[in-house]
């Protein structure tokens, strides 16, 4: 396949295909660490309310597994061509609309609380391991600040829109890989074997001495090349 010349509209398409896919694989990984809501419990006697987040990972654990290999697939466009480059566009719009569907559906309070418990136990378990003990706020010595009459605060900044709209965008970019990936140029474009290599690694054992000959194959083209000599001049018989 022709590579495209720069400046050309398939190169065009092409990188901002890229930049599109990658962007909203990274707008879904970053928005699956954040907070999507809290779980505030009332301490009994005179302890601080405590306050438990829960990130996007921790509600839909699938998003951030989904993000990585979005962004994966994003490089695989770049290191493949023709067929290959129409499956990774299928596997793109996949992952995209699956990231897309799973972040839109609704959460629950019970589902929030089973979640800021897990990470909570999580955490408490990574401070005993330190030797630090649990900090105030441990109710039934598992899960700090986290009761099952929890109150459930959903975040204010839209993370799980922005998380669908970066899997809508991987999907959309996709499309348009499955779709026109094969007018696309590829890396390995230039690292094709020349044709005339290809054609004297085809040739019989007559040319054999004239293979060894300095500057008939690449080798001897290295070598001249070490010695000063220009391998393209005509050299006297």
């Amino acid at each position: 396949m022709p590579t495209a010349p720069p400046g050309s509209p398939a190169r065009r398409e092409y990188l901002l295909v890229l930049l599109a896919g990658a962007a909203g694989a990274a707008v879904v990984l970053l928005s699956a660490r954040q907070p999507w809501a809290h779980v505030t419990t009332a301490a009994a006697g005179p302890l601080p309310a405590a306050a438990v987040p829960v990130s996007g990972q921790d509600l839909v654990p699938a998003t951030g597994a989904l993000g990585l290999a979005a962004l994966a697939g994003m490089a695989a466009v770049i290191a493949t061509r023709r067929l290959p480059r129409r499956v990774v566009g299928g596997l793109l719009v996949l992952f995209g609309l699956t990231i897309a569907i799973t972040v839109a559906l609704p959460v629950g309070a019970s589902e929030v609380l089973a979640a800021a418990h897990s990470a909570a136990v999580s955490q408490a378990g990574s401070v005993i391991s330190g030797g630090s003990g649990i900090s105030p706020g441990t109710f039934g010595g598992a899960a700090p600040g986290v009761t099952e009459t929890g109150r459930v605060i959903m975040s204010g900044v839209p993370w799980r829109v922005l998380a669908a709209a970066g899997g809508l965008a991987v999907a959309a970019a996709g499309v348009l890989t499955a779709w026109r990936g094969t007018t696309w140029p590829g890396m390995s474009a230039r690292y094709d074997r020349p044709a005339g290599a290809a054609a004297a690694a085809r040739t019989g054992s007559g040319d054999s001495a004239a293979a060894r000959q300095p500057g008939s194959d690449p080798a001897g083209m290295w070598e001249l090349l070490s010695r000063g000599v220009d391998p393209t001049a005509t050299r006297p018989d």
